[in-house]
């Protein structure tokens, strides 16, 4: 099994939508290998590899060897970050929202 070791910003790893699917993939399964990652791709072996290595290097993916291949699991402790960051401006949509319905209250009457 990989050490986790995040090099990579988890923001910058998250930003393609093509890492966030992985992401998505992997939550829905425990484990899978490359191959069947790849297959819900259109795109080659080596560029899937790379997105995963980008995730790995944030910290969101394990991997580990079972004979020749390579299977990948999420860690999703380091969406944490996100989950805190968006967690913090979701106060500012309540107050606007909260707002509008003033708003709406006011022009009803």
């Amino acid at each position: 099994m990989s050490e986790i070791n995040p090099l990579r910003d988890v923001y910058d790893a998250i930003a393609d939508p093509t890492r966030r699917q992985l992401i998505r993939l992997l939550a829905e399964a425990e484990e899978l290998p490359l191959h069947e990652l790849t297959a819900q791709f259109q795109m080659g072996r080596t560029a899937v590899s790379k997105h995963l290595t980008i995730l790995k290097e944030a910290g969101l993916v394990v991997d580990r060897k079972v004979g020749r291949e390579t299977r990948y699991r999420l860690n999703a402790t380091p969406l944490r970050e996100v989950q805190d960051w968006v967690a913090f401006y979701s106060r500012f949509w309540s107050t606007n929202m909260m707002r509008l319905v003033q708003l709406l209250e006011e022009e009803e009457e």
